[in-house]
């Protein structure tokens, strides 16, 4: 049986009906925490494997290996959330901040698997393998070349070192999302905001050497 905080003393009014019963099952010992517990790890690997079968392509793990890891994901968000029933204080459903851990769990068991290919480097640079990513057409490469080394230059010269990693990492050397927040020791809110203020400096220097209109750099 999984230890579960017996915290739950007072469930508050105003919980749903569905969260107080979840406390409340989850709090007493014996067969009702039993056949609780049972319920949400079955939830939670649902969830685990929804989420592991539809990111799992992108970071290029499948079959059993993938299975694995979702119920490895489903296994640890239980231990998480038994651990940590008293800071459930309701602002959302028990199954909201429950699905939370879960898909945490699942970026971080996916970023951590990716770092494993031996071929895999986090300073590699792939600038030469932009033009075929994005469909450049060969019969404009004059075009499409004089752009990149636009690009790249705005890159060096108007980000932060630390923008300037990330944007390389997910642009250039198509590093997902999930490994890079795992390999960075960071969170894909952190790293969503990140690019988005890279992307708006690239548009605007961009804009000001005359490769894209100035309406273009007010847009993200």
């Amino acid at each position: 049986m999984i230890p579960v905080n017996r915290v739950v003393d007072e469930i508050p009014a105003r919980l749903d009906p569905e969260s107080a019963e979840w406390l409340r099952m989850l709090a007493v010992t014996g067969p009702q925490q039993d056949t609780a517990l049972a319920r949400l790890h079955e939830m939670l690997l649902r969830i685990a494997q929804r989420e592991t079968r539809r990111r799992g392509p992108r970071m290029l793990i499948a079959g059993p290996e993938l299975e694995d890891l979702a119920y490895q994901a489903a296994a640890d968000a239980l231990m998480a959330i038994t651990a940590k029933l008293s800071q459930f204080r309701g602002e959302s459903r028990f199954t909201t901040w429950a699905y939370r851990f879960v898909i945490l769990e699942v970026s971080a068991k996916l970023g951590r698997h990716f770092w494993r290919r031996p071929d895999v480097r986090l300073e590699a640079e792939e600038w030469d393998r932009l033009p075929g990513r994005f469909g450049f057409e060969p019969a404009r490469e004059s075009e499409w070349r004089d752009l990149l080394a636009a690009v790249r230059r705005a890159v060096d010269t108007e980000l932060t070192a630390r923008q300037r990693e990330v944007f390389v990492a997910i642009v250039v050397n198509d590093v997902p999302l999930d490994a890079l927040a795992v390999r960075l020791d960071s969170n894909r809110n952190a790293l969503y905001k990140m690019m988005f203020d890279a992307r708006r400096k690239l548009r605007a220097a961009l804009a000001a050497n005359g490769y894209l209109d100035d309406d273009d750099s007010g847009h993200s």
